[in-house]
Formats: structure tokens, C-alpha cells, sequence
């Protein structure tokens, strides 16, 4: 497949699936715009991993220089590599796309919030888990029983620390596979951590004798950052939250997204 031809079956999807998570988007040249100052971008994957590969850049503030892009990497299968990227894409919205669009609604509709005392400072966001394969209720009822995030908390911790560390980060995990033959990932703004990745590894969640996979994807937003002014058109007011979720307000930039969004509708 031609790139130019690539990237076209790409946006097409992310426009679908966004429209599915209630947002409308549009493709613009190389990206595809949403509501605001949003956009989806996209990048080769560069593993080399096949053509059902590709990385996907939720963009807050398109058009500032040193806005975070928040990358995650996705991949389909497929018989063609249409299918491949179609598939791919929905995985993407389903569990990394899902979180974002929380993050800037706060309702509860596409994923859960939380304050992990392991990770202090920081703020939780988590899409909805992908879990696929032969017999995944077993995998599927291990992710909604355990605290997978906190059990990583010091591995994820040494990566926050980094350079840009105050910045959102994007962490996905994918574990599963089979006893024997299991496979156990965190990615952490697209970059393979080895220590959290051994960590995710030595958990206890089930291997059995059939192939079977998950994959999560959480948001990390720091807290403390100085909150910003409303938007010109707003009164600043929140929109009407569980308890839980106003409690977990976003701060700074991610303020700012949210009252641009709220000044678009």
C-alpha cells in the first residue's frame, strides 16, 4: 500500500471511531482535527513489526510548538492490510482514545479516575481493558480484581522522573499469551520499559493453555500545576460530575483543553 494511500485508511478509521466515542473529527492533511485545539497524528511505526503497525499522536493544542503529544502504538490483524489498520485503529480507540476523551469530558462514560497513594502527584485515567484470546473471562476477571497500576508504581516512577517528567504521559500495558509462552509489556509515552515490563511480568495473573491477550492504556496527569483562567465565553463553572471524578480535577494544561473544548460546543 502506497503511504499517501496508508495514511488515508488510517484517518478514515480514527474519524469512525472517534464518531463512535461521540466525537466528531475531521481529516486535515496530515492529521486528523477534533474538537478545540485536538488532533490525531500519525507516524510510522518503526520496530519494523509489519504493516498492521502504526503509532497514533493524540495532539491537546494543535499549533503550539511545545504542546505533549500523548503516542501510543497499535497494531491489527488482518488478511489484508486495510483489515490490519482498521482493526489496529479500533483497538487504539477502544482503550488509549477512550481514556483521552474522559479526560476531557470528566463524566465516567469512557473510563475510570483515580489517585493512586503509589503514585503521588499523579492522576489516573484508564480506558477500558481489550481483552481477546481463547478463555479470557479468567484475564478479564484477574484486570477488574487487582490494582495492576499501583503494583508498577515504582518502576513507573523511575520513568516520571525523567526529563519533561511533569508533562501527561502515556502508559500502555499488554500482557497475556499463554503458560509457558507469555508476554508481559508497559510502554511508557511509546518507549519500552524493561523494569516495569518485569514487573507486569511477575504478577500473578492467570496463564493458561490457550492463547489469550490484554491490553491497557492509562493516562498520567500531574497534580499541583497552577490552575489556568477560564476561556473567553465561559464562566469557568465544571459541568456537573460524580463526586469521585470532581475530586480528580485536571490541572493546567489539561484545564486549558477542557475550557477550549467546552468554548467549541
Amino acid at each position: 500500500m502506497r503511504p499517501q494511500d496508508r495514511l488515508a485508511v488510517i484517518q478514515r478509521c480514527v474519524v469512525r471511531e472517534m464518531a463512535r466515542l461521540g466525537q466528531v473529527f475531521t481529516a486535515d492533511g496530515e492529521v486528523v482535527r477534533g474538537p478545540g485545539t485536538t488532533a490525531v497524528a500519525v507516524r510510522e511505526h518503526q520496530d519494523g513489526e509489519g504493516p498492521g503497525h502504526v503509532d497514533l499522536g493524540w495532539v491537546l493544542e494543535l499549533g503550539r510548538a511545545d504542546a505533549p503529544v500523548v503516542w501510543d502504538c497499535t497494531a491489527g490483524l488482518g488478511k489484508t492490510e486495510e483489515e490490519k489498520l482498521d482493526n489496529a485503529v479500533r483497538m487504539w480507540a477502544t482503550t488509549t482514545a477512550s481514556a483521552l476523551v474522559e479526560l476531557g469530558e470528566g463524566r465516567g462514560a469512557h473510563g475510570d479516575h483515580a489517585d493512586h497513594p503509589e503514585l503521588p502527584g499523579w492522576h489516573a485515567v484508564q480506558g477500558p481493558a481489550a481483552v481477546f484470546g481463547f478463555g479470557n473471562e479468567r484475564l478479564a476477571a484477574w484486570l477488574a480484581g487487582n490494582r495492576v497500576v499501583p503494583a508498577l508504581a515504582p518502576a513507573l516512577l523511575a520513568e516520571l522522573a525523567g526529563p519533561g517528567g511533569r508533562r501527561p504521559h502515556g502508559v500502555k500495558l499488554f500482557l497475556g499469551g499463554r503458560a509457558g509462552d507469555d508476554v508481559a509489556e508497559v510502554r511508557v509515552d511509546g518507549e519500552v520499559s524493561e523494569a516495569a515490563s518485569a514487573a507486569l511480568r511477575a504478577l500473578d495473573w492467570p496463564r493458561g493453555e490457550r492463547l489469550c491477550w490484554a491490553r491497557l492504556f492509562v493516562l498520567l496527569t500531574a497534580h499541583g500545576e497552577p490552575q489556568a483562567a477560564p476561556a473567553a465565553g465561559t464562566d469557568g463553572a465544571e459541568p456537573a460530575r460524580p463526586a469521585a471524578v470532581a475530586a480528580a480535577r485536571p490541572q493546567g494544561l489539561f484545564a486549558r483543553w477542557r475550557q477550549a473544548r467546552r468554548a467549541d460546543r
